[in-house]
């Protein structure tokens, strides 16, 4: 296995084994255990939340325990945990058992009454040592690197003078933070993991399960297949349904990839945009609603708001960045002069419907629940529930026994590196929360900006994608929005549009190279250079750039506003990215010249921004470059004829 293909692997899976049958059959057991006991605690449970966390972050770290391995080349050779995974896989599950039998002496203790026992001390250090361990094996080294500069600056940072100094913290008080308090190791990161994230990873892999992928890939072909350049523009739609169900950049690039990259490229498509454009497209899922990955209901958790209002607040942004970038491959297409696939290769759309048309009952069982104001954890159940219904209604498509318990099993393992990123992402957080550093934090910011809105929205953009390149979108998100949302917030940003902000430029990090994990799964797939799969995922993707600028300046973009206001800054906006999209691609109606190409630029990005006069005069020039190319294309017939002649 090469070197690129190693990286690829890595960045997919980890250090993922090929379990053997008896470690497969007791990591099985534990996986199935471990669904079972969420869907029973969302329906029938009423436990404790510290109880609930234990006892779920105990599963993962098992399974992770059993499954991976502490490097690629002992994961690759060895088809079985060694006797230390075993130890730590006891370890986790003791850890576990000890927090639940004293979850309610440890949620009601006072510190300096009832000081922690020698047990305490030794379980808190086990889910600290577990729980960087297995982040390091299912995710890798940089997030590590921030746990422990964290732990140094919480142990030693009262060495510093001024700004950064903070008081004196003992070893024990260390501890307590991480492993007996709700800011550590038990904060939101994990809690929204136990909950809402893991039950919609389960409702994707029921999903899976049911049919419903091969269904989405097929209407995205009878929907855009005809068309110039259909192979890409399937990519886009077909990333479109999964990337919103799997909210993973990487997995959603491996999953559709390996079927749409190749058939780019044959249809004509370099290797390097066949692979930007599923890396742009699969990234882009996790904006898109009613899902949206992990980091929205991350976002639900630390604002205090309601998933519903979330999905409602970012359809329309979402929407912009796949009408964009279906017109960067439509565009791609008509430059390159790309040819029509044939007509008998493609489904119809009315057929591939008649076959699956059930499967958007889940989803909007899904959108339905969360405007209705239900839990994320039980919407994501009754859309389970709905999956399993509508997929009985075709013999060929019916989930019995075996498949729902292969669903469950299926659901487990997805959820494990989102797990343990987050109960990293715990650890850093007590760092912060303990020293006050999240507060220093947007001191340094606003003093660096001089208090103006536009150079600091610049300094937390490179924030996220510096914090993106290393750890994935859910831990990237709850950092920055701990160290930096709350600069935007005093700059006079609403909340939901400074967090959108932070989740936008978190997720766009996969494909923002050097480190575009994204695109670096799909150029092992096109075999093609990933820096360069990365600048084009870039060009591809600019408006997913572009539109959180738009939508902080101008609330309507987030639906904050009357209908007439909404709809004008929807229409302005959609016009917009479709002039940006022609001007970095350099095609319209025919290919445009280098002044053509910046008034579309420019006039995209004042289309973009709902003010009324900057929208009028984006338009206007849009409307005389299109007049002028539209005269050149008449023309070229006639020109060719009398050269000719």
């Amino acid at each position: 296995m090469n070197r690129k293909a190693v990286l690829t692997r890595w960045l997919v899976e980890g250090y993922k084994r090929n379990l053997s049958s008896l470690p497969m059959k007791l990591f099985i057991f534990f996986a199935f255990g471990l669904s079972v006991y969420q869907i029973w605690s969302v329906i029938f449970g009423n436990l404790d939340p510290l109880n609930q966390m234990a006892i779920h972050l105990a599963f993962i770290l098992a399974l992770t325990f059993l499954l991976y391995g502490y490097s690629q080349k002992e994961a690759v050779r060895s088809h079985k945990p060694s006797l230390i995974d075993y130890s730590f896989v006891v370890l986790a599950i003791s850890a576990g058992i000890y927090f639940t039998f004293h979850a309610e002496r440890i949620a009601v203790r006072i510190p300096i009454m009832n000081p922690l026992t020698g047990w305490d001390l030794f379980f808190g250090l086990v889910f600290i040592v577990l729980t960087i361990e297995a982040t390091r094996r299912t995710i890798g080294f940089p997030i590590i690197v921030l746990v422990f500069i964290g732990f140094a600056y919480t142990l030693w940072g009262h060495h510093f003078d001024g700004l950064f100094g903070h008081r004196e913290m003992s070893a024990v008080e260390f501890i307590e933070k991480l492993t007996y308090g709700f800011n550590g190791l038990w904060g939101s990161p994990i809690s929204v993991a136990a909950s809402f994230v893991f039950m919609f990873m389960l409702f994707g892999a029921f999903l899976q399960k049911s049919g419903a992928g091969e269904f989405f890939f097929r209407i995205s072909t009878a929907i855009a297949g005809r068309t110039r350049g259909g192979s890409a523009k399937v990519a886009v739609l077909a990333s479109a349904f999964f990337g919103s169900i799997s909210g993973s950049p990487t997995a959603n690039v491996v999953t559709t990839g390996n079927f749409t990259i190749p058939v780019s490229k044959k249809s004509g498509y370099t290797p390097a945009v066949a692979a930007a454009v599923e890396a742009a497209a699969s990234t882009g899922g996790s904006i898109l609603p009613p899902i949206m990955g992990s980091s929205a209901f991350l976002m639900a958790a630390v604002t205090q708001m309601s998933y519903g209002s979330i999905v409602i607040a970012a359809l329309i942004p979402g929407v912009l960045y796949y009408v964009s970038l279906f017109a960067m491959v439509h565009f791609e297409a008509m430059r390159l002069d790309l040819p029509r696939p044939a007509k008998e290769d493609i489904p119809k759309v009315s057929e591939v419907l008649k076959e699956g048309w059930f499967y958007f009952i889940p989803l909007i069982v899904l959108v339905v629940l969360l405007v209705q104001g239900y839990s994320a954890s039980r919407t994501g159940f009754y859309g389970l529930l709905a999956v399993i219904i509508v997929s009985w209604f075709r013999k060929e498509t019916r989930m019995g026994v075996r498949k729902t318990y292969e669903a469950l099993v299926d659901g487990a393992r997805s959820s494990i590196p989102v797990t343990t990123a987050c109960a990293a992402a715990g650890l850093i957080i007590a760092g912060i929360m303990t020293t006050g550093l999240g507060g220093k934090v947007t001191s340094i910011v606003l003093g660096l900006t001089e208090g103006m809105l536009f150079p600091t929205l610049i300094l937390v953009m490179l924030i996220c994608i510096v914090l993106g390149m290393g750890m994935p979108v859910a831990a990237a998100y709850i950092l920055t929005a701990m160290l930096a949302g709350p600069a935007l917030i005093e700059l006079g940003v609403s909340v939901i549009a400074a967090h959108l902000f932070i989740v936008y430029f978190s997720i766009f990090s996969a494909i923002t190279p050097p480190v575009a994990v994204a695109a670096y799964a799909a150029a092992g797939i096109a075999e093609a250079n990933p820096n360069r799969v990365g600048l084009e995922a870039v060009k591809l993707g600019i408006v997913g750039f572009v539109v959180p600028f738009m939508f902080v300046l101008e609330p309507a973009l987030l639906m904050d506003g009357s209908f007439v206001e909404v709809l004008l800054a929807l229409l302005t906006a959609v016009i917009g990215v479709t002039a940006l999209a022609g001007g970095v691609i350099g095609w319209l109606k025919t290919r445009t010249n280098v002044l053509e190409r910046i008034l579309l630029v420019v006039s995209g990005a004042l289309s973009m921004y709902a003010n009324l006069w900057t929208s009028v005069l984006g338009i206007v020039i849009i409307i005389l470059v299109y007049v002028s190319q539209n005269k050149r294309k008449e023309e070229m017939p006639v020109r060719a004829t009398e050269l000719r002649s």
